[in-house]
């Protein structure tokens, strides 16, 4: 059976758990997309080896997909974001006028179905703070869709 943890921090800071979750599935073994919207890959990454692990190593052996999220809203804002064919930015929602979180499902999803996901025990989806979205325009119904459909893809696979 699959499980679903929503984590909502008040009065306090509760991100060690981040760190903490990220460490713990990539040591167990989990491919894990980890939707970074509030740090950068290397305070991640700094913290990691804190923590006895290796972010740069588990990117390259293809068990941790990490999308900056400040790099890439950045990059869309400005225009210098290197978009593949056929391929929207996960974060597109900031350069139209619809809130649709749709390619930023696509793009978790996509991360966790890829061929070589099955060498890794159950996927693992880590998002950094999803209230970044709300602040960057997505609607709280937007947002709810997108957890929810997270659910549904994450726990089907399981």
């Amino acid at each position: 059976q699959g499980k679903f943890t929503l984590l909502r921090d008040t009065r306090t800071d509760g991100s060690f758990l981040v760190h903490h979750f990220l460490s713990f599935y990539l040591r167990a073994g989990c491919k894990v997309c980890f939707v970074a919207l509030l740090q950068s890959f290397s305070h991640y990454s700094i913290v990691a080896q804190k923590l006895g692990v290796n972010l740069t190593a588990a990117k390259e052996r293809g068990q941790l997909v990490f999308l900056e999220g400040l790099k890439s809203c950045l990059d869309l804002v400005f225009g210098e974001e290197e978009e593949q064919p056929g391929q929207p930015s996960p974060l597109q929602f900031l350069s139209e006028s619809s809130c649709d979180l749709r390619a930023l499902f696509d793009f978790v999803r996509a991360s966790l179905s890829a061929p070589d996901s099955g060498a890794w025990k159950g996927p693992v989806l880590l998002v950094d703070d999803l209230s970044v979205l709300l602040s960057l325009g997505a609607t709280p119904v937007a947002v709810l869709d997108f957890i929810h459909y997270c659910r549904v893809c994450l726990c089907s696979q399981l």
